[in-house]
């Protein structure tokens, strides 16, 4: 394999000094027309490709930005980077895209490697809350934001969204319809996210007239189909008197494990079995069974967040930590809309 062409190669091809391709690359406006043709050419001729990433190690700021996530095969993710990658481009920035996969030692190491990158900052969803680690990465000159996930110290930018009223929502949809045992399925609770949404479905239980115990609790894994299956399978192995009539999942993918079990069980979804998820990717409309979900701006929080971090930035020290919060909406679809024998139930027959 033949070494890369050099910037003296493309000089000694052209018959110019150095100084006069780098003016030609970096400030053509200052280099007289034929000669910025003749480099041109040699350019074209050799094949020249610049090496962008040392450039900018020189001028010690990169084109890039880091965006950590905690599971790339989410689409909710994909939804959200887009946001991101839509917004910093129109900036003429990159997106370095990292997955977390949910695990605190992998997140660690992908923000080393951003920082050795000299990235202009840093987009996260957190494994647990933002400890230290951020703290210090910002004291070294990197900015930091936290997408879908609040700032409880104000340390830093955040961009989420209300996840203690989707869960309060949900629940509440749930009992409205009759429901009067109802679980939730989500983890692990450290993150914060599950740890809201099921708080807020305590919340709607409470208010109506229940208590925290009312709520049957399946802790998952993580938060992915495979998991929303084997809740799916405990549930459905509970005698029937005693079964859940209504499951609210702390994301889709599990709510779209669940339902997969529920059809291979022959539990009817709705009549025997109302399923709500949250996120409303775009598989919950276009499931067997349309599933109700708590939709998220999944790309207005990519938006938001990439923004945000642009402007600190571009701040010159003038820029303050906001903290964006979006409130969600319930997206009612099949699988939580009761039948008509329960929809004439009296109302006392909701927790």
């Amino acid at each position: 394999m033949s070494a890369p062409v050099s910037i003296r190669d493309v000089a000694a091809h052209a018959g110019v000094s150095v100084g006069t391709v780098s003016n030609v690359l970096n400030r053509p406006e200052i280099v007289a027309r034929h000669t910025r043709d003749r480099v041109n050419a040699a350019i074209k001729t050799l094949g020249f490709v610049r090496n962008e990433s040392a450039r900018q190690l020189r001028a010690g700021r990169s084109r890039t930005i880091g965006l950590v996530v905690l599971d790339v095969a989410n689409p909710f993710f994909t939804d959200m980077a887009r946001g991101v990658e839509d917004e910093a481009s129109m900036a003429g920035l990159s997106v370095i895209l990292c997955n977390s996969d949910e695990q605190k030692s992998r997140e660690t190491r992908y923000l080393e490697l951003l920082e050795e990158h000299r990235v202009q900052g840093v987009l996260i969803t957190p494994v647990g809350e933002a400890d230290e680690r951020l703290a210090r990465l910002q004291e070294r000159g990197t900015p930091v934001v936290l997408v879908d996930s609040r700032s409880r110290s104000g340390g830093q930018c955040s961009v989420s969204v209300d996840d203690v009223l989707g869960g309060d929502v949900a629940v509440s949809h749930l009992i409205e319809g009759g429901h009067a045992r109802i679980a939730f399925v989500g983890g692990p609770v450290g993150l914060r996210q599950v740890a809201d949404r099921r708080d807020g479905a305590v919340q709607a239980l409470v208010r109506a007239g229940g208590s925290a115990s009312d709520l049957l609790i399946l802790e998952t894994a993580a938060l992915n189909v495979a998991e929303g299956q084997s809740a799916g399978r405990q549930i459905a192995s509970m005698a029937a008197p005693s079964r859940p009539t209504a499951v609210f999942c702390a994301n889709d993918l599990l709510a779209l494990g669940v339902l997969q079990e529920m059809t291979r069980q022959t539990i009817s979804v709705p009549d025997e079995m109302a399923i709500v998820g949250y996120d409303d990717i775009e598989f919950a409309a276009a499931a067997a069974v349309p599933l109700t979900s708590v939709r998220q701006p999944r790309q207005e929080l990519g938006r938001t967040a990439a923004q945000l971090l642009m402007d600190e930035t571009n701040g010159s020290g003038r820029h303050k930590h906001r903290q964006v919060v979006f409130e969600p909406e319930l997206e009612i679809r099949r699988s939580s809309q009761p039948s008509a024998a329960r929809a004439l139930r009296p109302s006392s027959a909701a927790v």
